[in-house]
Order: C-alpha cells, then structure tokens, then sequence
C-alpha cells in the first residue's frame, strides 16, 4: 500500500481522513453541528454532510451564527484549468458549493486559477500563457452546468483580474509570510520558478472580502476619493466559507494565520469546509484523476464510454466464484461501485437494501455495476444537456464584473429536526455499511485478499 500523501499537488495512498484532520488542525464535522446547521438554515443536510463525505471543517459553527444573526456570508472556491474537460471527482466540490449557494443565499466567487497552471504545468507541458486561459473558459462551462445562480457568481480568470483590492490584499499575504513558511508548508524550495513560490498567496487573497468591495460591499463605507477617482473600502469585512477538498487546506490555514495577523484591521479567518475525493475506477488506494494511468469518468463520456469503463476498470469487493461470493459476500469498504453509490444515490433506503443484498451475497458484482452505471450515467447526462444550453453570453455574464448582483435572502419555515439519535449517526459517525456487518469469518477471509 502506498504511504499516504496529500499536498496540493500530490495525492496518493489510501486515505485515512480521520489522521488528516488532526494532522490539519481541522474539526471533524459530526451529528451535533449537522443538527445546528439543519435549525440554522431550515434546509436539510445534504446526503454528503450525512454520509461524512464531506467531513471536516474550520469555523463551520462562525458561518452559522453570522447566518443566525442575518449577517451577510459569501462563498469561494476554485479551478486550476489544466485540462479540456472536467472528470467526474472534479464536479464534487462544485455540486456541493451549489446547495451551499441555494442554502445560504450567498454570492459567490469562483477563482480560476490558470496562472498556477502555468508555473506548475507549463514548463513541462510546453504551453503558453494562452492555453492555460483557454481552458478557464472551457472548464467554466462545466462549472456552471452545475446550476448557479448568474446573478450570486461572479467567476474570473486571475491572469485578466488580479489587480486593484485584490492585488492589494495578495500583496499583504506575499509580505507576511517567509520562504522558509512556504517551504514548511508546501515543500516548495529555491529549486523552484519565483512563480511557484509566490502562487499560495494568490490563492488566499479572494478569502477576504474587501478583495471584491464593488461585489459584497457595494454600500459599505469608503474612503475619500484618491487622486485617481478611486476608493479604498475601509469597513467591517463579511466571513468567508470556502468549500473544497482537503488537499486544499494548507491554503487557508496560511490565510487563515495571515487574517489573525491582521485581525485589528478588520480581517476574519476564512471558514472552510472539506470534502472527501472520489476514488479511482481502479480502486480505493487512488482518487480519480486525469493525470496518470489510472481508468477516469470524464464529463464528455458517452453512456457507452461510461458503461464501458466501469464494467471492464470499476474494482470489485465480489469474490472469485460464485459460490465464494454467495458464501463471503462483497466487501462494500472497497468495492468501487458502491463507493460511488455513497455519493450519488441519495435515497438511504435504497442503498441500505444494497449494502444488506450485497454484502450477503445476494446481489451479484455485475448487478451493483449495473446500477453504478445508471446513477453515474444520469449525473453526467443531466450535466451534459445542462452545459449544452451554456450560450457565449451566459458564459460572458458570469465573468462580468460590472453588474448587478442579487443579494437577496429567502425566508424560510423552520423544518421539523430529527431526534438526537438520528444525528448521532451521521456525519464522521455515519454507518457507510447501513448495518451490513460482516461476520468474524468473513473477515478474517477477506484480510487475505486486499492490498489497500
């Protein structure tokens, strides 16, 4: 098995999130705050909050009680465009910042990030500047097929906006931190281009919000005019929540410390929440990727191209035989259909009747795919016909700055909450095997069989 490896540009091994969040300085996300964010927004938790796939958080419980409060939050998260299309682990973070959008009303700020594209990928990969700015808006496309609201988003390429506030900021963070910070945090040495040193803190920077004031604080207090006509926002900032996978944290925990450092000048720690990855076809011990050799569902695919992948690569927990199978049953923990069943089959009692016929032996290997097949043929469909109704002046109007925003919020009926011991089961704590347990037979079986 290979060691565990999570940097923001290396994954590798078989996660155990449980060692990151405490190796981050993270909070696990359990029933008690999912309870407190369901009274908070009267929106139920989204299957991904339940079934702990998105399962660790910094100052989750501080976004809360700005909402509480009828404070204004705002969202942002990220793209380093690197590719034509987008794969299906790409879309995760992307479908989950939708429901937070939807639940909190907030405005949010997608960062595309193609000049980290360039300095980490365009030597080796001989592209220009150019190319990694075409695929921001090729990679937008599939962002925005996730359902967005135009007029809450506000998408943009740093090589044609950073500048103004937003430089301003990304010159504080640039200023506050070392080399040596840089190195301890991201493994980044002297070996390395200037610009692959200075690109963390351009990620930092959108996570405050006087980074956009003409977007979320349009009738905040300013300055006097400057002598070129321009105003500097000087009033109270609004939080941030940055949804994400967890290779990202080392982003914001420099944000982060940079907002402490400069907490007397209004700044606020970016909150963050984490998601899980999706694994690869090939197995739980890789996350899916569109670099390398390992088997990738991409958001092009055809129903046949998908169909074709996931019954030839999709690793299976069914056993050699038939008859071993009916007898030891398919382990859920590593087989990759119902891995990804956790995450696209909403309903709990439909994937609890096929983690109990699976895990029994009942359901057969080739029936489980069968069914991956169509939950994961439908997401990437319905992405599809979405992002083919994508015309150049949606896609224009997203990345258009000077504009009315919507700032609106939904009043809400409070929702009926579950008994606490419903919640006690969700989150990290969450049953991934809805009761199915194994025998003591069966597993002293199946530990001679797996390498993950």
């Amino acid at each position: 098995m290979t060691e565990q490896v999570v940097t923001p540009w290396k994954v590798e091994g078989k996660i155990d999130y449980l060692k990151l969040i405490e190796r981050f300085g993270c909070d696990p996300i359990d029933g008690k705050l999912i309870k407190r964010f369901e009274k908070v927004t009267n929106v139920k938790a989204h299957p991904w909050l339940r079934r702990g796939i998105f399962f660790s958080n910094k100052d989750l419980n501080s976004i809360l009680d700005d909402y509480e409060k009828g404070k204004q939050i705002y969202l942002y998260t990220g793209r380093g465009p690197s590719s034509e299309v987008m794969h299906l682990g790409h879309l995760i973070p992307f479908m989950f910042t939708k429901y937070l959008q939807d639940t909190f009303d907030a405005i949010l700020v997608i960062q595309m990030s193609d000049d980290e594209k360039f300095y980490f990928k365009g030597n080796s990969e001989g592209k220009r500047v150019e190319d990694y700015n075409r695929l921001t808006y090729e990679n937008a496309k599939d962002i925005i097929a996730c359902g967005f609201n135009v007029d809450k988003t506000y998408i943009f390429s740093n090589f044609k906006t950073c500048g103004g506030d937003l430089y301003q900021n990304t010159v504080r963070v640039l200023n506050s931190v070392t080399g040596n910070k840089i190195k301890a945090i991201y493994g980044l040495d002297l070996d390395c281009t200037n610009g692959q040193l200075v690109w963390p803190s351009f990620q930092c920077s959108p996570a405050y919000s006087n980074s956009f004031p003409d977007i979320l604080h349009k009738d905040g207090k300013y300055s006097d005019e400057l002598p070129d006509g321009s105003k500097s926002y000087v009033g109270e900032h609004i939080r941030c929540l940055v949804p994400m996978a967890i290779d990202q944290d080392p982003y914001f925990r420099m944000a982060r410390d940079f907002a402490d450092r400069y907490k007397h000048q209004g700044y606020l720690k970016p909150s963050t929440i984490h998601t899980k990855f999706l694994v690869s076809l090939g197995g739980i011990g890789a996350k899916m990727s569109s670099s390398g050799n390992e088997p990738t569902l991409y958001l092009n695919d055809t129903m046949k191209e998908i169909k074709s992948k996931v019954n030839k690569y999709a690793y299976s927990g069914g056993k050699e035989t038939l008859e071993l199978h009916k007898k030891y049953g398919g382990n859920l923990n590593v087989d990759v259909s119902y891995q990804y069943l956790l995450y696209f089959c909403d309903d709990d009692l439909v994937l609890r009747d096929i983690a109990h016929k699976y895990r029994s032996g009942e359901m057969l290997s080739g029936e489980i795919k069968k069914i991956m097949i169509e939950y994961v043929s439908k997401i990437i469909q319905e992405h599809q016909d979405s992002k083919s109704k994508i015309t150049p002046e949606i896609l224009r109007k997203f990345f258009t700055r000077n504009r009315e925003f919507d700032y609106s919020r939904k009043e809400r009926s409070e929702i009926e909450l579950e008994e606490d011991s419903v919640y006690d089961n969700y989150g990290v704590g969450f049953d991934r095997e809805f009761g199915a347990k194994p025998s003591e037979e069966v597993l002293e079986y199946e530990s001679k069989l797996y390498t993950f």
